[in-house]
C-alpha cells in the first residue's frame, strides 16, 4: 500500500499531495493532476473521496494559520488537521455537499471524473465534472458525458440546458441521473390537404363538414364525431389544428377568425403551442392532444393510415425560452413519459416565432430539448 499520505490545503482552494501520489492517485486510478516531481493537486470533492476512502491520511489546513510571522520570519501557527468528518464540515466549494454525494456514487459505479475544467482536462466545459467511459481516465482524452450536478431545490433557466447529464441530489441524498439532448424533430407522415371544405367556429373547436377521407384516415386531423363507426365522417378539430388548417385554405374559415378565438381561449400560450404545431406538421410529424398524459401534445413521426397506427414516441410540452425548471417538475414528466414508453421533450419557443406562418421556418426559432432517466 505504500505509506500513509497528507495533503496541504492552500489558499488556491486546492489540496496538495506529495510523497508517491502521483503514481498512487493520478496515475493509477485518475485523481487530480499532476504538479512538479510526484506531487499532484486535488480538488477537494477529490481529496475528500479520498479521505472519505481511508487512502489519504489527513489534510492540513494552511488557510488556518494566523499569517503573524516571528522574528525569524517564520509562522509559529500550525495548520489544522481534517479528518474527513471535519474536512467535509467545512464545505470547501460551491455546492460541495450535492457534488461529494454524485462523485462518490459514479466513482463506486467504475467510472473516473475530473472537475470540467483546466488544468484537470485539456479543455473547460459548461457542466460540473467530465465523466469519462469505464477503464479510461483524464488523459486518454475521451468524455463520456459531461455532467452537471444540482439540488432537488435548485431551479434552472430553459436556457441554461446543455446536453450531457444531469445528476438531481434530493433531500434524503438519493441520485436521478437524466440525459439530455437536443432533439431532431422529422417524420414521414402525409402532408397533403384538401381546399374550401365548409367548417363552423364553435366556442372551444371546429366542425369540419364533409371532408375527404383522407384528412383524418391519412393525415390524421381531427375527430370523427360520428365515433369509430362512419362512412364519411365529420371531424371535430381542435383550435390549434383549425389554425393550422384555416391558414394553409384547407377550410373555408379566415385564418384570423380561428387565431383571435384561440387567444381568447388560451391566451398567449395559443401562439407557442400553435407555432410548435405547424413546425412539426411541416416536418412530416403528426402532433395530438397530450391531455392524457398531462402534456401538450403526442407525436407520430410516420402516419401512413389511422388503422395501423402505432404508439405515439413523444410527449411533448410547450414552454416560453424564458421558462425555469423545478427539478421536482422534469422528474414527474420524465417519469410519467417513461412508465408510458414515451420520451419527453421540451419545445423552448423564443419570442417572436409565436403567430404561425406555416413555412417552417419557425423550426430556427424553436429548441427541441428531450430529458430521459439514466442508470450510469
Amino acid at each position: 500500500m505504500g505509506p500513509e499520505l497528507e495533503g496541504r490545503f492552500d489558499g488556491d482552494g486546492i489540496v496538495r499531495v506529495a510523497g508517491d501520489a502521483r503514481q498512487r492517485f493520478y496515475d493509477a486510478r485518475g485523481y487530480g493532476y499532476p504538479l512538479e516531481g510526484n506531487e499532484i493537486a486535488l480538488a477537494p470533492v477529490e481529496a475528500a473521496h479520498l479521505l472519505y476512502r481511508g487512502d489519504l491520511e489527513a489534510v492540513y489546513d494552511e488557510r488556518s494559520r494566523s499569517g503573524d510571522e516571528n522574528e525569524s520570519g517564520n509562522d509559529d501557527t500550525e495548520a489544522e488537521r481534517l479528518d474527513f468528518r471535519s474536512f467535509v464540515a467545512r464545505e470547501p466549494g460551491d455546492a460541495f455537499g450535492v457534488r461529494f454525494l454524485v462523485y462518490a456514487d459514479l466513482r463506486s459505479r467504475g467510472f473516473y471524473l475530473s472537475p470540467a475544467r483546466e488544468p484537470w482536462i485539456g479543455e473547460t466545459l459548461e457542466c460540473d465534472f467530465a465523466v469519462f467511459p469505464r477503464g479510461k481516465g483524464p488523459t486518454d482524452g475521451v468524455v463520456e458525458y459531461p455532467l452537471r450536478i444540482v439540488g432537488e431545490r435548485t431551479d434552472i433557466p430553459a436556457g441554461a440546458l446543455e446536453e450531457g447529464v444531469l445528476a438531481v441530489v434530493d433531500e434524503e441524498s438519493e441520485i436521478t441521473y437524466f440525459e439530455v439532448d437536443r432533439r431532431e424533430i422529422s417524420g414521414t407522415s402525409e402532408r397533403s390537404l384538401p381546399t374550401g371544405v365548409e367548417a363552423d367556429l364553435l366556442a372551444d373547436r371546429v366542425v369540419v363538414w364533409e371532408p375527404p377521407l383522407e384528412l383524418y384516415e391519412r393525415t390524421f386531423y381531427g375527430q370523427p364525431l360520428e365515433g369509430r363507426e362512419y362512412d364519411e365522417p365529420t371531424l371535430q378539430c381542435s383550435l390549434v389544428e383549425a389554425a393550422h388548417l384555416a391558414e394553409r385554405g384547407a377550410i373555408d374559415i379566415e385564418a384570423e377568425t380561428v387565431l383571435e378565438r384561440g387567444r381568447e381561449v388560451e391566451g398567449e400560450r395559443f401562439d407557442r403551442r400553435l407555432a410548435v404545431y405547424e413546425t412539426l406538421r411541416e416536418c412530416g410529424v403528426v402532433p395530438k392532444t397530450g391531455y392524457k398524459f398531462g402534456a401538450d401534445f403526442r407525436t407520430y413521426s410516420d402516419v401512413e393510415s389511422v388503422d395501423d397506427l402505432g404508439h405515439s414516441e413523444l410527449l411533448l410540452r410547450v414552454l416560453p425560452a424564458s421558462h425555469v425548471f423545478e427539478p421536482r417538475d422534469l422528474a414527474l414528466d420524465v417519469r410519467l413519459a417513461h412508465g408510458v414508453r414515451k420520451t419527453m421533450v421540451f419545445a423552448l419557443v423564443k419570442n417572436g416565432s409565436e403567430g404561425g406562418g406555416g413555412d417552417g421556418d419557425e423550426n430556427a426559432a424553436i429548441e427541441w430539448w428531450s430529458l430521459e432517466r439514466l442508470t450510469p
